[in-house]
């Protein structure tokens, strides 16, 4: 049986996809798929939903029997062979709970990431001694000092894609209370929002404040981030955590209505140019 992990790669969601399309447009059951290689059709099935590794023999076999050229199943396999390769974050293991490595490896393969926060700033917009404080005052559990600063420092690799070569669009829409609450006492919220002012000045960041004056809006109900990503085999996906833990929702339905509040939200929350004068007013309150 192929080992399970604790989340998979991106890769490996998509030639999961790949591989149950093909298996598909062979006309093949699972249970037939499994009879080919003498498993259950349950680990067929976790290979096409990324629940395990791509273990190449088993690939082998399968593109075999679903028609696959061998020039294409060689291309497959050393797809999978990377795909299988531990993502960066990885080494963060200790501290990195299982239902976050997905996210970590979805944020790093988004072409566009949009996002409200009611409570704090966005981890992708943290200074470390911002996320410090968050992270200290228990937002994640009882954990060591030792263990907060590792999070720090996953916190701040996190953002080197801001500013890679590839990087993703990142939309962000923040109330107004997330400024309002001081994190770590005044000196750390005017670095704060130094480093939000500075992102601003990046042409793939977009940030907008939802104020106060601007009355209820539709995304009080809660954080969330949405996913939109360059290859056709991912769907648009949302993420959404609770205290101890978190969903990925990629229904067709669900996403939609996520999206179509975070619009209303842009629309709503004060523009682009306007935020910044915003933040420039309560830097001055500090």
């Amino acid at each position: 049986m192929s080992e399970p992990r604790s989340a998979p790669t991106v890769g490996q969601v998509v030639l999961g996809r790949r591989l149950l399309d093909l298996r598909e447009s062979a006309g093949l059951k699972r249970e037939e798929a499994a009879r080919i290689l003498r498993v259950a059709p349950a680990t067929v099935r976790r290979m096409e939903m990324a629940e395990v590794s791509l273990k190449i023999p088993y690939l082998q076999l399968l593109l075999k029997a679903y028609g696959v050229s061998d020039a294409e199943a060689d291309a497959f396999v050393h797809l999978a062979e990377e795909a299988n390769k531990p993502g960066w974050w990885q080494r963060f293991h200790d501290i990195l709970p299982g239902w976050f490595s997905m996210y970590v490896s979805l944020e790093g393969a988004a072409a566009l990431i949009r996002s409200y926060e009611p409570h704090f700033v966005p981890g992708l917009l943290q200074t470390e001694d911002y996320a410090r404080g968050v992270l200290r005052s228990g937002a994640i559990g009882q954990t060591s000092p030792d263990d907060i600063e590792r999070h720090v420092a996953l916190r701040m690799r996190r953002q080197r894609l801001l500013t890679r070569e590839d990087a993703p669009r990142i939309w962000a829409v923040m109330d107004e209370t997330v400024l309002r609450r001081h994190v770590g006492g005044p000196e750390v919220m005017r670095a704060q929002i130094d480093k939000l002012l500075d992102v601003t000045k990046l042409p793939n960041v977009t940030l907008q404040i939802a104020p106060f004056a601007n009355g209820v809006h539709p995304g009080t109900f809660g954080p969330f981030v949405l996913f939109r990503f360059a290859v056709p085999e991912l769907p648009d996906m949302v993420y959404s955590e609770y205290l101890t833990g978190a969903v990925y929702l990629d229904a067709r339905n669900e996403v939609a209505t996520h999206l179509e509040v975070v619009d209303r939200m842009a629309a709503q929350a004060a523009t682009a140019h306007r935020t910044k004068e915003i933040l420039r007013d309560l830097r001055k309150e500090l």
